[in-house]
Formats: structure tokens, sequence, C-alpha cells
């Protein structure tokens, strides 16, 4: 006669497999929101140097339209294949004000583009 499993022995596993899962469960969360950083500040310094080159190669001009970055610009001067799209929020829209629904900010003073986190944050790299 074989024995079976208790509902008691049955419920010790399944606690100790919930306490693994709300320790390991928490560091994948937070390993992912690494894995987009790292790939946002790729991106972005992909993104300013091609806007160098543009600058250069077009006598100081940059790829600005009405006062913001335009990536028709890069596009069509074959320095971006395509519109380049922030892992952190899944946008390419670019603005002057950040907010969770765009991917970059141009900053028209100082020339330069900054990435928008998931919060709608301007992030500083």
């Amino acid at each position: 006669m074989h024995r079976a499993f208790t509902l008691v022995e049955i419920l010790i596993v399944v606690v100790i497999l919930g306490i693994l899962a709300a320790i390991v469960i928490p560091q994948f969360t937070n390993a992912s929101e690494e894995a987009n950083a790292s790939s946002t500040k790729s991106q972005l310094q992909t993104i300013r140097s091609q806007i160098e080159l543009y600058r250069v190669k077009n006598q100081g001009d940059l790829p600005v339209t009405s006062g913001l970055l335009d990536w028709s610009l890069m596009i069509t001067g074959k320095y971006l294949q395509q519109e380049p799209i922030n892992p952190m929020t899944g946008s390419s829209t670019v603005s002057d004000t950040a907010s969770s629904s765009i991917g970059w900010v141009w900053d028209n003073t100082n020339e330069q583009i900054y990435a928008v986190d998931k919060d709608g944050n301007q992030l500083t790299w």
C-alpha cells in the first residue's frame, strides 16, 4: 500500500515555495529595470554621437525643427535607421518637457537630449 502526502505536508511545501518566490521575483524585477536603464544609456550615447556627427557634417546646424529634435532629419541623413525607442517608456516621441508618455526630452537651450524614465522624470545621464 502506498502512503500519500498529507494535507499538512502539501501546505508546508506550498508555503516554502511562496517564500522562495517572494525572495526571487523582486530580484528579477530589479534586474529587468537595470537592463532597461543600461539599454537606455547606450541608446542615448548613440543618439548624442549621431547628433554631433550631423552637426559636423551640416556646418554646425542641429537636426531641429520648431525647437525640437527631428528624427526624420536624422533618418533621411542616414544618421539613424529608425526613430529610437526609449526602453523605459516604450516611446520615441521627443518633447521639450518630461512626461511618462514620451521617450526623450530635447533641451533647446543646452542643445542636449535626455531620456525619460517610466515615471516621467528626465534623466540627467
